[in-house]
């Protein structure tokens, strides 16, 4: 047998999903009982043939796919991916490539730095700011506050990486009511705890910029302020240039946290949502959910190289480094897959115009989606739509609404999910595939409507 009958195999399969991913339902058909019946068993004493192994997982793992690639997942800001950024992301298997050093992946570190200086241009981020590719936004807020600890520190007259936390002085880590449980976990990964003063929200999830004020008035120690563009249930901003102007006069450190509101700043349209966002010291965001590329691809920005660099960077004598930016300096990976790769080929395929068409597109589909459900009896949008984020609740019924979002993940023409908004169960719609059409949200809308009236009043 050939030794690349295997991926021949995988090329037919590969088709084949591909082309049945706007019919197939969206969600999984199996259960996980019957995904461990069919996947598992003794551990193997002699190995099959290759095309056997793989050929077998095919088979047994296609009940217990999910189609968020396809254009009707509309759970979890979760995007697609496009042609060029899949072809890629195989290419990026295929090479096999180390981007943690220049010398094990030149073509790797070069594709990054030239991705990274596109990004920033397209983010409307300082010029001179460095980044990192890492595997998520959880990461990306991770490092943010590694480089957000290093310098509220520094500044006070303790270097954390030679000493440690123990008898620093203490940081005030400020934080919204609204915020991404992730910020709380990058928080505690980087061994700052829970936020410790939280600023109220509005009716939209906004940090309010007056509480805010009064907030830090008595700060006077090492401060990060973490803000939020993009709300994980209503997609509103928090005020970030007011956010800023307040805590930079205090002395402090303002982390943006923006899985997917950061792309806002590609659209004429949408980029008053960020005003004053450039004046922050650290973004994170995810390539995975607008850009439309493979996992995993989150992206941190950072206004402060050296900062960025001082607080992840590593040395050992067999490293062999280069004059050029060496990529593991600025992320807490040394083996690193090449993300960058996929995420060059996307911008290159969509373009500046092709991204702002996508960013757009999802937006006005949200729009769409708020506007038919909302024509419907005892169906009301509870959010502003501002962005790509939709919430609906129906017949003000915590129980009518869970019941039609399981109505719905069962039909499979559609997938989305619930969530919980000012103690209220919420059905929570999301839209960020690239392939998404009018016609695939008047198709899911008359799923959910066909769920609700199966439920009843």
């Amino acid at each position: 047998m050939d030794d690349h009958d295997v991926l021949h195999e995988i090329v037919a399969h590969a088709e084949r999903f591909l082309d049945g991913l706007p019919e197939r339902p969206v969600g999984s058909t199996a259960t996980v009982d019957e995904l461990w019946t069919a996947l598992n068993g003794p551990l193997p004493m002699e190995g099959l043939d290759d095309r056997t192994v793989v050929t077998d997982l095919m088979k047994s793992a296609e009940s217990g796919l999910v189609a968020t690639a396809g254009p009707r997942f509309f759970g979890f800001v979760i995007g697609g991916s496009t042609p060029a950024s899949l072809a890629a992301d195989w290419l990026t298997t295929l090479w096999d490539q180390n981007a943690g050093l220049v010398a094990a992946g030149p073509a790797a570190a070069v594709v990054e730095e030239i991705a990274g200086e596109w990004l920033k241009e397209l983010l409307a981020l300082p010029k001179d700011a460095s980044f990192a590719m890492v595997t998520g936004c959880q990461m990306a807020n991770f490092v943010g506050m590694l480089a957000a600890r290093h310098q509220v520190l520094t500044d006070h007259g303790w270097n954390v990486e030679a000493d440690g936390l123990q008898g620093s002085p203490t940081i005030a880590v400020v934080a919204g009511e609204e915020r991404h449980a992730t910020m709380d976990r990058a928080l505690r990964f980087a061994g700052l705890g829970a936020p410790k003063v939280l600023v109220p929200a509005d009716d939209q999830g906004r940090m309010r910029a007056d509480a805010l004020r009064d907030a830090v008035a008595g700060i006077d120690g090492p401060m990060i302020v973490c803000a939020q563009a993009g709300n994980v249930n209503t997609g509103a901003f928090d005020p970030l240039d007011e956010i800023c102007d307040i805590t930079h006069a205090r002395g402090g450190w303002v982390h943006v946290d923006a899985a997917f509101g950061l792309w806002a700043a590609v659209s004429p349209r949408l980029m008053h949502l960020l005003k004053g966002h450039d004046k922050a010291d650290s973004w994170a965001t995810d390539a995975h959910k607008w850009l439309n590329v493979p996992y995993d691809s989150g992206l941190v920005f950072c206004a402060h190289p050296k900062t960025h660099r001082a607080s992840t960077g590593i040395s050992a004598s067999y490293l062999l480094k280069s004059a050029a930016r060496e990529e593991m300096e600025y992320t807490p990976e040394s083996s690193r897959r090449a993300r960058a790769f996929p995420i060059y080929a996307a911008v290159r395929a969509l373009g500046r115009a092709g991204i702002v068409e996508m960013v757009e597109r999802c937006c006005d589909l949200a729009l769409r989606f708020a506007d038919q459900l909302s024509a419907q009896p005892d169906v009301d949008v509870l959010n502003d739509v501002v962005l790509n984020q939709v919430l609906v609740r129906f017949g003000d019924d915590d129980e009518r609404t869970r019941r039609v979002i399981d109505n719905v993940q069962r039909d499979g023409t559609c997938w989305l999910g619930g969530s919980t908004w000012k103690g209220q169960a919420v059905m929570r719609i999301s839209l960020s595939n690239w392939s998404t059409t009018a016609e695939d949200v008047d198709r899911s809308v008359e799923a959910i409507i066909r769920a609700a009236r199966a439920v009843g009043g």
